[in-house]
């Protein structure tokens, strides 16, 4: 099979092409034996106005800063004597009284870029604002720690940068009967009919042949293991609630997967940022809930960390359409059953004291935080990761 009649065949194949190898190895291993801890990372797409979701209600310069976008301060889901939550996160307020939540709040790192997609390759690489880096830092734990029953799984329909590696990469799929489904395509099998061509080596299709021969493998052990869950959990009709609802069955149903991604896009609220920042608040407070009522009913919430965060912040003061822009530190959300310091795990930078655009100042750099889950939660050395030495927050 010459290289171009190879390529015209296997592009049914390009969604699974992105599976690592070792996942094979998964296939007699049980599940009950690992005892390993899950994460589950949220992105929240466009950059979420951070003063608007955690409000500080008692703040005049918030309410000076914006005259038409500020959270009435009667509307506040109050939580301390200063800081609240929007009106639309009444399930997420709910997590915080239980103490399911932690708060970070400033969480950024040094000279901040707000370009939506180098933002992202920042936060998603885990690298400086001036350094570019080809492999995620889920990518780079994968190809640290590949050799052992761990995978990541992004419940979309491509693979975000966050878990490409040099070696090995995650999977991305938002069904699992549609993966194994197009893995069994006439087209997919015709090609895998040619991996024993003599011409084959691995420095021309050799390895991508390889590849897609474990893909076939992960996609049938995936839907076999996602099948024997069940949920009686109630989710919201969205697509958010969606790949939540699929990250939910396939954690519960014992699928050796350590970290799984998801994303809720749309909050570059330049303009009319109240209703549309609303309405995304209060889908991803309702499907975090149905999602953690999910786990909490099947046992395995008490070995999963969420961890919600947003490329950057916005401005601290509206523009003229009723909106906000680019801006740059913001909060994290840790949800889990097993935290050292519940609630507000910092005070909310100064509103007086900005940089020169007008942003908060972070104190926090994200990368402590994904240093603390590396090391506290998934027990691995995360400088390995992280390709330097940061500080560890204490709140797993």
């Amino acid at each position: 099979m010459d290289r171009r009649h190879f390529l015209k065949q296997s592009t049914l194949a390009s969604s699974l092409i992105f599976v690592p190898s070792f996942v094979k190895a998964f296939e007699n291993i049980s599940p009950k034996s690992l005892g390993y801890k899950r994460l589950v990372m949220i992105q929240l797409s466009g950059g979420n106005d951070g003063l608007n979701t955690i409000v500080p209600f008692n703040n005049d310069e918030y309410y000076r800063s914006r005259p038409k976008i500020a959270i009435s301060k009667n509307d506040v889901l109050k939580a301390t004597g200063d800081l609240g939550f929007h009106s639309n996160l009444l399930p997420l307020k709910k997590l915080y009284d239980d103490g399911h939540l932690t708060v970070i709040n400033n969480v950024g790192y040094p000279n901040p870029n707000r370009s939506h997609f180098r933002a992202t390759d920042i936060w998603q690489t885990a690298s400086d604002s001036n350094e570019y880096l080809q492999e995620g830092w889920i990518g780079r734990y994968l190809d640290h720690y590949g050799n052992e029953p761990y995978n990541a799984i992004e419940t979309d329909d491509s693979l975000s940068l966050a878990l490409k590696g040099k070696k090995l990469n995650g999977i991305a799929t938002k069904n699992p009967e549609i993966l194994f489904k197009t893995s069994q395509d006439p087209y997919f099998k015709n090609v895998l009919k040619h991996y024993q061509d003599e011409h084959l080596s691995e420095h021309n299709l050799g390895y991508l042949y390889k590849t897609m021969i474990a893909a076939e493998s992960s996609a049938k052990y995936i839907y076999e293991k996602h099948k024997t869950a069940k949920s009686q959990q109630d989710y919201p009709n969205n697509e958010f609630s969606n790949q939540l609802k699929t990250t939910a069955k396939l954690i519960n149903s014992g699928l050796e997967t350590r970290i799984f991604y998801s994303s809720l896009g749309g909050f570059d609220t330049h303009a009319g940022q109240i209703n549309s920042q609303g309405r995304l608040l209060k889908m991803y407070a309702e499907g975090v809930e149905a999602f953690v009522n999910d786990l909490k009913t099947q046992g395995t919430f008490n070995d999963t960390l969420i961890v919600t965060f947003s490329e950057f912040g916005r401005r601290v003061k509206q523009n003229a359409a009723n909106g906000t822009d680019h801006g740059s530190a913001s909060n994290v959300f840790i949800i889990g059953n097993q935290l050292k310091k519940q609630g507000f795990y910092n005070d909310l930078a100064s509103l007086s004291n900005l940089d020169d655009n007008g942003d908060l100042k972070y104190d926090v750099d994200f990368r402590s935080i994904y240093a603390a889950v590396l090391s506290n939660w998934l027990a691995v050395e995360d400088e390995r990761i992280l390709n330097k030495s940061f500080s560890k927050l204490n709140f797993i």
